[in-house]
């Protein structure tokens, strides 16, 4: 089915609440189009209570709309204003707006009154509101005498105002003489009447420039009041005040300035009342005086204050109800409150209404014939009185019309005709206002217009409602279909809304709902279509929000917003801090998806959010920034409770920046014994504010405090006043008592001095005590001062005492001491220990015993018995020149001991003494040992000397630790071949007393390693190594040398070739570098014994330097070489491929190719041994093995006359194909000063040339077609 829209029936279901705003503005759309015939509407005007500036002309708005466009009239205090008789008042030009010129002359004054405006045409007169133009005023203050104010503290004040009557009222405020304004608080306010108003006076209310100022805002003026003087005197002042003054000052009021309970300045008494008007702000005021300072408080009695309307101004004095309506209405009760009483104060409150809507009159459209009705409703307290004009004219006296029926606030209208058009008026008033409406009746037969633009395109965000705008207007009232798509598929009703204004709603548009749309309106006259348009896009995303993030001041922060959003639409991304814009601070950074923070500072603490917008949508993301620190220093530190060893310190914290204070610390300094320098007092939970500090006595003490949070300390508060605290006497003697001797005959006392603090006093001094443990002697003392230590002299040698110190001051005497143990001094010991007697245990090692010495005779604390030994001389040498003794001591009474890390086979001689604090006592008799013999050590050298073609002939140096007799020595070894690998162990023994020793038939040019150790009856000792190579045979020998280095280079390939002559069995390395560099060389080590290698990875066009070397011992190197890499092929390709001759020579050259194939061909075919083959089979590689010839692969060859190894590519027998190996090197070869070429892999194709004869090579592979050079070199 269809969906249609009748006239008169809504489909607007309730709700869509959202919508309501843009309905109506659509509604308002559906008026009848200018260009039709209609009654005049009053489009603008101004207030109905206008105030103007006398210093400008006045201007009195009236526009009105209407066809035929309307004439304008006024009246002015109920009385048609003549326009034309005033040369002053002129009507704009197609308005009816009044201007009148008292700028030029004339008085504002003069045009005072009531202005109504008529708007009329054809079809009637529309009227506008009654305006009453006032001009502003700003009069100024009377002049008046105002006496100086004298009163007692305490006594509460009022400071009158009562400022000039101005229009519109004046706006109230006190300042001093320099524009400042004066302070208010809970003591002192300014009333609503602008009253200045104090609860109790002090002493520093009193100056001489309270003034009352008057601010006119319509004309930009404020009025000053002359000055008050005040002066607040205590009550002995006042006394002689009265009596030096009394005849010049009155004394305000006569209250005593003790404390009272409260009293309401204002209002007076115990109840008032109160009324306002629906819609305006209640404002209800109590203002107390007492002493102490009341409190306000605020309650309804039947009822509760509506949250989110009701606000406290003036510390609370004042209350305030916005958009007031008669539910308000109540009793509300003020309560005054101080620590001596409270009072109550009752308002009666009662809320009237001026006329307010609650259905305004409507124009209503009409078709000849049709019925219809206005209506007009409204309220207000009390009700208001509803009255109909028609045209201007009470209806009572209006031309009557037979088709219209007033039945209280409607007309009703039956069967009307073109002469029912008329504008009706609908005046609601009562004691408190008015409310005038206009609303016209046009009849009109009008065929339907669709007024909304053709082909307008609608773009809505995915599962979002889809509006499409039908606005229409016909007369009759037309119906309303919508089609969607060209072939005109019917909208079904459970999809979508009509809306009566035409508008076709999708509730929630998807992406099928793009389309093209058909309106068509139809009433009994005609018909109209329109079509429009929808695009549904994809909603715009956040799909990376800003983060809660917390740093610390000083640090940078970064939050993030990705925004994903439809392609077509071009989002927009603002960030605000704190719903604003972001502060102008360089700070601040914006860079594709970030916000970056610099320097983060608390200031920048708050909400981010992230706002991306498009034409259609935004979204937002916000995160918070908290900025945390360290907490700002404690401050206003208090010291109460003071006792003798006590008191109490009390602070207040600082900011904590956003991170909770965990503890406080408290410190304090002694500024008689220690200043400047900060202890640690104690430490209390972050939520502790006071602390009970114990204190010393005779201590000037100052504290301060420091809070710490997850972040760290804060820097320390200011100091606390100092408190000095009285002395007494020391709670604590000296620590660490005691008693040494530092002489066989006394006694040094020492201890550690108590401290400034802890001496509780002036005057500390130190009681020493002492007597023998032993014996029966009384105590002997001493009373010393600003010392440590205290020595007795001529006491026995090595005597327990009982010692003593006790610290005392002017006060008094510390607790009794402890009593320690100490010893007069020591003596050297005087007994040597007995008996002694080793055991050797081995080589290395001897156990000594001995008996220990009597306790009496040590003289001292026994501290051990400390062993001197050394070595006489022993089998292999002198006796030193300088014997070195050796130490070795034992702690404690022990009464034998190891003697490790001897000497092996050696004469020892040892004493032993017993040790005290004083030193050592004599020494034993001297007992002589002696150790077995042992491994000796390594030949103190080996070397090998006379080299020749079958001997070599050793020399040695005997161990330089035999560590007994040497029997003999130990000679092995064995060859090394080229490869590292040792050959089979030779052994010999050699007698002890050589030192040279010659080894025959050895062969010739081979390395030897020997292994050579000496031997005595224990055994065999460590080895000593060396290597040598035997002489080479000059008759076979030929003299290495590498020669013939060549070079062949591509881009970025080299193929290195050289001749060697030398012995067999070498190992070659290539190194190159970049010419001209500082490089160090780089090396690649040659695979085998070859003699050719391809270098890899070279940069073209690039200068290179090359050499060639041998391992080993024969360390010789070729000359060096430079080639140069050429440019890239690709270039060069691209340089000849197009020029006709390299066409021609192509032809020519295939051609020659085909040739050279058939002749290469038949020399095949006839097979044949080639010499080279027999050298071959002779002298292979032994690395390198030829394959079998069914592989098709090929060995390395070496040619015995010219020792010149063949490379990849050199002949082969007729029966084998030539393939490239598995190897890294790219075969290179040389011959005739012709440079070989490189296939693409960088292996090479080109020819050899030997010392004899040339012959072809075949089988070279490549990846792409030869070049001529090529062919050339692979045939010639």
């Amino acid at each position: 089915m269809q969906l249609k829209i009748m006239p008169k029936k809504k489909r607007l279901s309730a709700g869509r609440v959202p919508l309501i705003l843009f309905l109506c503005q659509m509604i308002s759309a559906l008026d009848v189009p200018l260009d039709l015939v209609q009654p005049p509407t009053i489009i603008q005007q101004s207030p109905k209570d206008y105030i103007i500036d006398p210093r400008e002309n006045i201007v009195i708005q009236c526009e009105a709309k209407g066809k035929p466009p309307p004439s304008f009239s006024w009246t002015r205090n109920g009385t048609h204003f003549d326009i034309d008789k005033d040369p002053l008042v002129t009507m704009k030009t197609g308005s009816g707006t009044l201007v009148i010129n008292i700028m030029s002359e004339g008085k504002a004054e003069t045009y005072e009154g009531v202005y109504q405006c008529t708007a009329r045409n054809e079809r009637g007169a529309a009227i506008s509101n009654n305006i009453v133009v006032r001009p502003s005023r700003s009069p100024l203050w009377t002049k008046e005498k105002l006496e100086p104010i004298t009163l007692r503290s305490g006594q509460s004040l009022v400071l009158p105002c009562r400022p000039p009557i101005g229009l519109p009222p004046a706006i109230i405020f006190w300042m001093d003489n320099s524009f400042q304004r004066l302070p208010q608080s809970e003591r002192v306010s300014q009333g609503l009447n602008g009253d200045l108003y104090f609860s109790n006076v002090l002493p520093e209310d009193s100056r001489e420039d309270y003034i009352c100022y008057a601010r006119f805002n319509h004309t930009q003026t404020i009025q000053q009041k002359q000055p008050i003087s005040v002066k607040v005197i205590l009550v002995d002042e006042l006394n002689d005040t009265i009596a030096a003054n009394l005849s010049d000052t009155e004394v305000y009021g006569a209250k005593s300035n003790r404390e009272r309970p409260p009293t309401f300045l204002t209002p007076e008494g115990n109840a008032s009342n109160k009324e306002e008007l629906r819609g305006n702000v209640l404002s209800l005021e109590c203002i107390a005086e007492g002493l102490p300072t009341p409190i306000i408080y605020w309650i309804k009695e039947d009822g509760t204050l509506p949250i989110n309307r009701t606000f406290y101004r003036n510390f609370q004095k004042t209350l305030q109800i916005i958009q007031v309506s008669e539910a308000d209405s109540g009793k509300y009760q003020c309560i005054a409150k101080n620590a001596l009483g409270v009072i109550h104060h009752t308002i009666s409150v009662t809320v009237k209404a001026a006329p307010y809507w609650i259905m305004a009159p409507q124009n209503l459209v009409l078709s000849p014939g049709e019925d219809g009705a206005l209506i007009c409703r409204a309220n207000g307290n009390p009700k208001p009185r509803i009255s109909w004009l028609s045209n201007g004219v009470p209806i009572e006296i209006a031309p009557d019309d037979p088709s219209r029926k007033i039945s209280g606030d409607t007309i009703i209208f039956s069967s009307v005709q073109e002469r029912s058009s008329a504008v009706y008026q609908c005046n609601a008033s009562n004691e408190y206002g008015y409310l005038l409406g206009n609303a016209f009746v046009n009849v009109l037969a009008e065929p339907p217009r669709i007024l909304t633009s053709a082909n307008t395109l609608y773009q809505v965000i995915a599962n979002r409602p889809a509006l499409l705008d039908c606005a229409f207007f016909g007369s009759p009232l037309p119906t309303i279909e919508w089609f969607k798509g060209t072939k005109g598929s019917a909208l079904r009703e459970d999809t979508y809304v009509l809306h009566e204004n035409g508008t076709l709603e999708i509730p929630v548009a998807q992406k099928d709902s793009t389309g093209t749309y058909t309106c068509v309106a139809r009433n009994k006259l005609g018909m109209a279509k329109n079509e429009v348009h929808l695009e549904i896009k994809d909603p715009t995303r956040i799909i990376k929000q800003p983060e809660y993030a917390v740093v610390q001041r000083g640090s940078t922060v970064s939050f993030e917003c990705k925004v994903k959003h439809d392609h077509t639409l071009i989002p927009t991304v603002i960030w605000l801090k704190d719903n604003g814009e972001l502060p102008s601070d360089g700070r601040f950074t914006i860079d594709k998806d970030h916000l970056v923070v610099a320097d983060v500072s608390d200031n920048d603490g708050g909400t981010y959010t992230c706002v991306a917008n498009t034409t259609l949508d935004n979204v937002s993301a916000s995160a918070v920034l908290s900025v945390v620190d360290v907490p700002n220093p404690p401050f206003d530190l208090e010291l109460t409770d003071q006792l003798d060893k006590s008191v109490q310190l009390s602070w207040t914290p600082g900011d904590d920046n956003n991170s909770p204070i965990t503890k406080f610390i408290i410190e304090y300094e002694d500024a008689m014994h220690e200043a400047g320098l900060w202890r640690h007092q104690t430490e209390v939970p972050g939520t502790q504010t006071t602390a009970q500090l114990k204190l010393s006595p005779y201590v000037n003490y100052s504290f301060r405090v420091m809070a710490e949070n997850s972040l760290g300390r804060s820097l320390p508060s200011e100091a606390s006043e100092q408190y000095l605290t009285k002395a007494a006497e020391p709670d604590k003697n000296p620590m660490t008592v005691e008693g040494l001797g530092s002489e066989p005959d006394n006694l040094v006392i020492t201890w550690q001095p108590l401290n400034g603090f802890e001496s509780n006093g002036p005057g500390l001094q130190y009681k020493v005590s002492w007597r023998q443990k032993d014996g029966d002697d009384e105590w002997t003392s001493v009373v010393v001062a600003n010392v440590s230590k205290y020595i007795v002299s001529g006491t026995p040698t090595f005597v327990p005492y009982l010692i003593k110190v006790q610290a005392l001051n002017d006060v008094g005497f510390a607790p009794e001491p402890a009593v320690v143990m100490g010893h007069s001094g020591e003596d050297l010991p005087m007994v040597a220990p007995g008996n002694v007697h080793v055991t050797v245990v081995n080589s290395t090692l001897a156990e000594v015993h001995w008996d220990p010495v009597p306790l009496k005779s040590v003289r001292g604390h026994l501290q051990g018995y400390r062993i001197y030994y050394w070595t006489d001389q022993n089998s292999s040498k002198r006796n030193r020149r300088h014997i070195e003794k050796k130490i070795l001591t034992f702690q404690g009474s022990k009464t034998h001991g190891m003697l490790p890390g001897l000497e092996p086979f050696s004469h020892y001689t040892l004493n032993i003494r017993v040790i005290n604090g004083k030193g050592e006592g004599p020494a034993s008799p001297d007992r002589v040992f002696h150790t077995p013999e042992g491994v000796p050590s390594a030949p103190s050298s080996l070397k090998i000397v006379n080299p020749t073609l079958d001997s070599l002939t050793l020399e040695w140096d005997p161990p330089s630790h035999p560590n007994g007799i040497l029997t003999e020595y130990t000679l092995k070894y064995q060859p090394i071949n080229s490869t590292h690998e040792l050959g089979p162990l030779v052994d010999l023994k050699i007698p002890a007393n050589k030192t040279r020793w010659t080894l025959k038939n050895l062969n010739f040019s081979t390395r030897y390693k020997f292994y050579f150790y000496a031997q005595t009856s224990a055994g065999s000792g460590s080895q000593i190594t060396e290597e040598a190579v035997t002489t080479v045979d000059e008759g076979k020998m030929v003299n290495p040398r590498i020669s013939k280095l060549t070079v062949a280079a591509a881009e970025t390939y080299a193929n290195i070739s050289w001749e060697y002559e030398g012995p067999e069995h070498v190992n070659f390395y290539v190194e190159y570098g970049v010419a001209g560099s500082k490089e160090e060389w780089r090396k690649e080590i040659v695979n085998g014994s070859r003699s050719f290698f391809g270098l890899k990875g070279l940069m073209p066009g690039t200068a290179y330097k090359v050499r060639v070397g041998a391992e080993g011992d024969s360390g010789f190197v070729s000359s060096e070489d430079v080639f140069e890499t050429g440019p890239a092929m690709a270039s060069r390709q691209v340089d000849i491929a197009t020029q006709g001759w390299f066409i021609g020579l192509m032809c020519a050259v295939a051609l020659l190719i085909l040739i050279l194939l058939i002749v290469c061909f038949i020399r095949r075919n006839k097979g044949g041994k080639y010499p080279v083959k027999e050298k071959e089979d002779a002298h292979a590689d032994p690395e390198i093995q030829p394959m079998k010839e069914d592989d098709g692969t090929f060995g390395e060859y070496s040619d015995a006359e010219d020792h010149k190894p063949l490379k990849k590519g050199s002949r082969t027998p007729s029966d084998r194909t030539v393939k490239k190996e598995d190897s890294d090197d790219s075969l290179v070869d040389y011959g005739e000063g012709v440079n070989g070429q490189f296939n693409e892999d960088g292996s090479f194709i080109g020819q050899y040339s030997g010392k004899k004869e040339k012959e072809p090579a075949e089988g070279n592979e490549s990846s792409e077609a030869p070049s001529p050079v090529n062919a050339m070199n692979s045939f010639v």
